[in-house]
């Protein structure tokens, strides 16, 4: 085992790891650094404690463990042992635990100190999981608030470096070169006439007829793993062996494909991205890349996640090519052209920019580190994406401002994804403790195709479900009691209240409580229902509407007996524009689905006032009489904010109007009983409930109604929302007025609309001194011919104003 590539840099990497509290380890596909290295580390590497090593996914993690201990002569379990959700395997002589990410995130919370860990080692790091990210962070965290003392091991395949090494300028940076055989690499476009699954096929079948060897094909997904391998038996000899693998497979079925062939047959595994890194799938010399994966993309804006499938990056290419020269030359075929695959990505985008980080903000409150910025993240978690993480658990009842509520406590100390802890710690007794903790269980591992009726895989005895559930059930102090089916309503809708659903048509549509559609296949017998609950859903990259994967009938009533904290009540109006009337309703909802509609009979003054403040919302302030006077008292406040800021103007923009209704409105609608009435209503006067007596009077002031002209006539002013204000008036009433006059404390000129005798316009200025001084001239003599009998005189500043004519000037 000496001669493997990663054995040349082990004495450089123990020196590290002595002086060092972080190392950067890059070793290629083949080296040795997850199946032969952490042995090493505990046999030389004088670590004080256990060492940890962090695997990505819980088949590489299960097979690394089991190759480690097979070094040692041992089962695992012994010396090297494993830990992963729902299976532990490790004894009081392990030395060496491998675990699986969440894994190591609960060890953290359980014992932030980390007691009798001297090292941990993060595996296949460039992957970028969510989860490797958060567990550098508190790692990091740990570090240098605890354990100046505990050792981190950073090492991939293709560790992007550079932005490693900015992160942690102290850690040195350790390459191991690859033992890798010669990989010739080939790449040929997929034929756009055919579809997918054949094309795929075709070009695996071909190579296969032209070289010997076992094969490892990737693809996207499971969908196409099942259509490409059903393609692919009709084209390939009895001698070849199609063996899925992916991670939902059961532990006989992956070891089928990672074993080695038997003799005189050879195999090609059909696997998703869980073979690019940390497995060792034996006897593979060919490879066939479909250059694509399937990426989970959460939205924000909708709380769902949709999966894409796109173009892989680079460092995923070379991952993958790497596996057909592990153990002699061999050839990777790429189905994209050479050109497209120049202008992949470099490196694929982390998860965590592309997640929901409704679990990782629960974690990190758990730590106590409400704002993440606190920690050191390779990249930080988007603040678009936390915010949706806030709203889902604050909607759980988690939050209580910005730290974990008693309620939250108890779900972060589970470590299921949110939406389920909540359901968990919802259920008060045995029944209800081992009904939700089945449910938690299929959630996490749903059943593949088949219905989608949750009610029918609830009923089943599926072993892993069963086994998933037996730990709920420890981890909740219950030893279990009776599944009952009529619980599973109450106990989803304390985790899914906004995955409600309601039918809306004949066609499988339904719309969620969120407002969002969803829909189910037409022919599905859930249709036939009018409410669901649908907890599994995915939001599809061609519909608007999310796809129901499980769901359960819902009897509305019942469930909105017993959890009437689902309803929200509220009183509207119907406006009858015909019959100058209002009707009052009671609308019952759970979120944006109206549950029950009933009429108010007779409602109270103060009820049918709030009905009419509720229906104004509803329709808009337009349903209000905005009379002239209205809309100028209302553009005055407007304006006086803008141009008196320094003073505290109430806003006047819909959204707070509406929301001050009860302020402003309400005082003014005594004896109102009708919309005939509610439209007669003075809304000018209405307003002036805004301010109180001085700072009406400062409006007076300030920003006047009106303007008195050197005539004294007072003339109204015209406000505008963004436009100056202007004073449309007779020219020979301002004579004798020498400077433009201003209003907000002299800020604001006015603009002049200067009108003829006939109130047409003759002139606008923001400055009448240099008016009279300059173009009045012009003016004067087109109007002396027009208008003979009034005056135009030569000096207009000097000169008295009037409302008259030369006769009685």
């Amino acid at each position: 085992m000496s001669s493997l590539p990663v054995a040349a840099v082990l004495p450089e990497l123990l020196t590290a790891l002595r002086h060092a509290p972080q190392i950067l380890l890059n070793a290629p596909t083949g080296a040795g650094k997850s199946t032969w290295l952490p042995l090493q580390i505990l046999k030389e590497g004088n670590i004080p404690g256990k060492i940890i090593l962090l695997e990505p996914r819980r088949l590489a993690a299960r097979n690394v463990a089991q190759r480690l201990a097979e070094l040692l002569d041992e089962k695992p379990g012994y010396t090297v042992g494993y830990r992963m959700r729902a299976e532990t395997c490790v004894g009081p002589a392990t030395r060496l635990e491998v675990v699986t990410e969440g894994i190591l995130t609960r060890m953290l919370q359980n014992d932030p100190e980390l007691s009798g860990v001297g090292l941990v080692i993060l595996d296949e790091f460039h992957e970028r999981s969510l989860q490797a990210d958060l567990a550098l962070a508190l790692l990091l965290d740990v570090q240098q608030g605890l354990r100046d003392d505990l050792k981190l091991l950073i090492m991939s395949a293709t560790l992007d470096n550079a932005r490693l090494q900015q992160m942690l300028p102290d850690a040195p940076t350790i390459a191991s070169e690859g033992r890798a055989f010669p990989v010739e690499r080939r790449y040929q476009s997929l034929s756009a006439n055919q579809r997918f699954d054949e094309a795929v096929a075709i070009a695996t079948a071909e190579l296969l007829r032209q070289e010997p060897g076992s094969l490892l094909l990737f693809l996207p997904g499971v969908g196409e793993i099942q259509r490409v391998q059903e393609k692919l038996a009709s084209r390939v000899g009895s001698d070849v062996l199609l063996c899925p693998l992916y991670g939902a497979l059961s532990l006989n079925e992956q070891r089928k494909a990672i074993l080695p062939a038997p003799t005189g047959q050879r195999k090609v595994v059909l696997a998703t991205n869980i073979a690019e890194t940390s497995l060792t799938i034996e006897g593979i010399r060919l490879v066939v890349d479909t250059a694509q994966e399937r990426v989970a993309s959460f939205d924000p804006r909708t709380g769902l996640t949709r999966l894409l499938t796109q173009r892989i990056s680079q460092a995923s290419m070379t991952q993958r090519a790497g596996r057909a020269g592990r153990l002699e030359p061999g050839i990777c075929l790429h189905l994209t052209s050479a050109e497209q695959a120049e202008r992949a990505a470099a490196q694929s985008t982390p998860e965590i920019l592309q997640s929901d980080l409704s679990g990782l903000l629960l974690e990190l409150l758990q730590w106590g580190c409400p704002d993440p910025s606190q920690l050191i993240w390779l990249d930080q978690p988007p603040a678009v994406n936390l915010a949706a993480a806030r709203r889902l658990l604050t909607q759980l009842g988690a939050l209580e401002n910005d730290r974990l509520s008693s309620r939250g406590q108890k779900m972060a100390t589970l470590g299921n994804e949110p939406r389920l802890a909540a359901m968990l710690v919802a259920a008060k007794n045995d029944d209800e403790i081992a009904t939700a903790a089945k449910l938690a269980a299929i959630l996490e591992e749903p059943p593949r195709g088949g219905s989608s009726d949750l009610a029918s895989a609830f009923s089943r005895n599926q072993p892993n479900w069963q086994q998933r559930a037996q730990r709920l059930c420890q981890r909740l102090n219950s030893r279990g009691g009776a599944l009952d089916s009529d619980l599973i309503a109450r106990l989803l809708a304390q985790a899914f209240p906004d995955r409600i659903a309601r039918r809306r048509g004949l066609d499988g549509r339904y719309q969620l409580a969120n407002g969002m559609g969803a829909m189910l296949d037409s022919d599905d017998a859930l249709t036939r229902h009018e409410w669901l609950i649908a907890p599994l859903l995915l939001q599809g990259s061609s519909s608007p509407d999310a796809r129901i994967l499980q769901a359960i009938a819902v009897d509305i009533e019942a469930l909105t007996r017993v959890c009437p904290q689902l309803l929200q009540q509220s009183d509207t109006i119907e406006w009858d524009d015909a019959q100058g009337t209002l009707k009052a309703f009671r609308r019952s909802q759970i979120g944006k689905l109206t549950v029950s509609v009933k009429p108010l009979a007779k409602p109270s003054e103060e009820e049918l006032h709030q009905a009419m403040l509720n229906g104004i919302r509803d329709k808009g302030l337009s349903v209000l009489n905005w009379t002239p006077e209205a809309e100028q008292y209302r553009l005055r406040l407007h304006c006086a904010a803008c141009w008196l800021p320094e003073i505290g103007w109430p806003a006047v923009d819909d959204e707070s109007l509406l929301a001050s209704l009860e302020t402003w409105l309400l005082p003014e609608m005594s004896g109102v009983h009708s919309l005939k009435a509610l439209k007669s209503l003075d809304v000018k006067a209405a307003l002036e409930n805004l301010l109180d007596w001085s700072l009406r009077q400062r409006l007076v002031s300030s920003l006047p109604s009106h303007y008195t002209v050197p005539t004294g006539s007072r003339i109204a002013i015209r406000y505008h929302e963004d436009n100056p204000p202007a004073l449309a008036v007779r020219m020979q009433e301002m004579f004798g007025e020498a400077t433009t006059p201003s209003i907000a404390d002299g800020r604001v000129p006015l603009v002049l609309e200067l009108l003829s005798p006939a109130h047409r316009p003759l002139q606008i200025t923001r400055d009448l001194g240099a008016f009279w001084a300059g173009s009045y001239r012009e003016v004067q003599k087109e109007m002396k011919g027009r208008y003979p009998k009034h005056v135009w005189p030569d000096d207009p500043a000097n000169t008295a104003p009037t409302r008259r004519t030369k006769k009685y000037s």
